[in-house]
């Protein structure tokens, strides 16, 4: 034992491990016709299984915060081309991932570019 003063030292890591305890607390649910009238949606248009699943948790989470019902999303998503729709599932996909990386998508050109007659091939 010593006379002098001892002080309590604290814990760095304390203030994380706290976070992280109440990371997953909330439970998530939703009605299973809303799940499946998604996950439905977006196999009927070419998605895989595993992907029209991990795409419909994402958009079923996003309506919950923005308080906008599934089935006028979906009516809303049912005009857009395949092209469109890509668009919207990858804007949604980067809003609510990791800002680290990105999901992005090519559009053709539709018009010839004029420097291009002066290739020789």
């Amino acid at each position: 034992m010593s006379n002098l003063n001892q002080t309590q030292q604290q814990d760095s890591g304390e203030e994380v491990r706290q976070f992280f305890d109440r990371y997953f607390v909330d439970p998530i649910s939703y009605p299973s016709n809303q799940v499946d009238a998604v996950v439905g949606f977006f196999e009927k248009r070419g998605f895989d299984t595993s992907a029209a699943s991990t795409v419909a948790s994402v958009i079923l989470q996003q309506a919950k915060i923005d308080e906008v019902n599934v089935f006028t999303l979906i009516d809303t998503l049912k005009g857009l081309t395949k092209v469109q729709l890509s668009e919207v599932v990858a804007t949604i996909l980067n809003y609510n991932r990791n800002k680290v990386s990105t999901l992005g998508f090519r559009n053709s050109s539709e018009f010839e570019k004029l420097e291009k007659r002066n290739i020789i091939e």
